[in-house]
């Protein structure tokens, strides 16, 4: 796979480590980032349950919900590419510490209007736009901060890590939200969300500087949003990615809707049930995080074979009629949509010039998570006027439909063909060599 004309500009500090599943771990920078972002992980799962939980709670409607997730990620949608100019302007580290300490700050005004008893639905909505709104700017340089800690040798199997820590705070945050829902109420957990963003910012704060592989800022200039998409639109290893995971993201990714649906209308459960459905793919996720920062490396055919596993288990698992086999799918379902996210989101960083990162990971992050304000207030609507099981099934046939057509597409603009082996499966194979989208495949 290409890594970009820039991908060796960080200095050489120390030879890289032998690729292992916890290689990166060896850096001392990124451990001190890993164990702030598992405690505030663990507190923005439990704010996601809280949240959606109260919603349904005060509007018992599916709908709802989808209104809360689209204001959340809408600031993304229209602003994300925006965001990776400032990442690419601005240093990483002080950046992410004001980003990270406004998103704490804005779990504890929830928690304040909740445990005041004064919460009413236009605050949750309000504080999940705001949230969105930092998270423009946080989610690409917390991204790209990434090869900046760990180097360009360790960028598949840091990114890799990242997923698993974010799936492992998954394990643990619907079940505590669950409990703390049922004890003493949604407050709690807000309250708990705010308090854990000190974490990340003692660890930022604890950095070494000069044990890092710096990227130099760009300085501002006219026209460098064009210039970051002209760079994609120029890069079919780059842009296939992204659109693909615009479907998923879109259309596939919407669990917040379908599960709470489930729970209250197909199988009549509480709180409880629904963090246990959210542990559940978290589980799944985990286990995918860790293979795929085990191989080290990210191909374009795994890209499409779990996009296009992922949408059918969609499918299959939205009309099982028993509630711990329904239970059961959503552990491949985990597995297999993380691998979508880690795979497309290492391949095109590898891809891409450090000096463009910025840019490109916004793009990416705006198409993977700006889609959901289009996706989920449709997906919203045709689960409240169908149900849980057809809406399900719409956004896993939807996903699928983009997975095969993108496999389609590769296959001829990498000069690919389809290949069935014994060992193999099915995969996309070069006919001949070609340069960069085949290697990537």
């Amino acid at each position: 796979m290409s890594t970009g004309s820039g991908a060796d500009s960080a200095p050489d500090h120390t030879p890289a480590p032998k690729n292992s599943m916890f290689s990166s771990l060896k850096v001392r920078n990124y451990r001190l980032f890993a164990t702030g972002q598992v405690v505030s992980n663990t507190g923005t799962w439990m704010q996601r349950i809280a949240q959606d939980w109260l919603v349904l709670s005060l509007t018992g409607s599916a709908s709802a919900v989808g209104i809360t997730i689209a204001l959340q990620f809408l600031p993304m949608l229209l602003f994300g590419l925006y965001g990776g100019v400032l990442a690419d302007r601005l240093p990483k580290r002080p950046l992410l510490i004001g980003t990270q300490t406004a998103m704490g700050l804005t779990g504890l005004a929830l928690a304040a209007l909740t445990l005041a008893g004064h919460v009413q639905v236009w605050h949750v909505y309000l504080a999940a736009f705001l949230l969105g709104l930092v998270t423009v700017v946080d989610n690409p340089a917390r991204q790209t901060f990434v090869s900046e800690m760990v180097g360009p040798a360790q960028v598949a199997n840091a990114v890799s890590l990242n997923s698993a820590n974010f799936q492992s705070a998954r394990l643990v945050g619907p079940a505590l939200a669950g409990v703390l829902i049922t004890a003493v109420g949604s407050g709690w957990a807000f309250l708990l969300n705010g308090l854990s963003f000190a974490a990340p910012v003692a660890g930022l704060l604890m950095m070494r500087a000069h044990e890092l592989y710096p990227v130099r800022p760009r300085p501002r200039a006219k026209g460098q949003l064009r210039e970051g998409l002209r760079y994609v639109a120029g890069r079919p290893e780059l842009i296939w990615p992204i659109v693909l995971v615009g479907f998923i993201g879109t259309f596939g990714f919407n669990f917040p809707i379908w599960l709470s649906a489930y729970v209250s209308d197909v199988f009549h459960g509480d709180a409880g049930t629904y963090g246990l459905f959210n542990t559940l793919i978290a589980a799944g996720s985990l286990a995918g995080a860790l293979l795929a920062a085990r191989r080290g490396h990210s191909r374009l055919r795994l890209l499409v074979a779990a996009a296009a596993l992922f949408s059918a288990l969609l499918v299959v698992t939205a009309f099982v009629p028993d509630f711990w086999l329904f239970a059961a799918l959503l552990v491949p379902i985990g597995m297999f949509g993380l691998t979508v996210n880690v795979t497309a989101n290492s391949s095109v960083q590898m891809a891409t010039d450090p000096e463009m990162r910025g840019r490109v990971m916004a793009l990416f992050m705006m198409v993977f998570t700006g889609g959901t304000p289009l996706g989920a207030p449709l997906v919203g609507w045709i689960t409240d006027t169908y149900g849980a099981r057809i809406g399900m099934a719409t956004g896993g046939l939807i996903s699928l439909a983009g997975a095969l057509t993108i496999a389609v597409v590769l296959s001829r603009v990498g000069n690919l063909r389809l290949r069935v082996s014994r060992h193999h499966g099915l995969a996309l194979v070069p006919r001949t060599p070609t340069p960069t989208l085949a290697r990537a495949a």
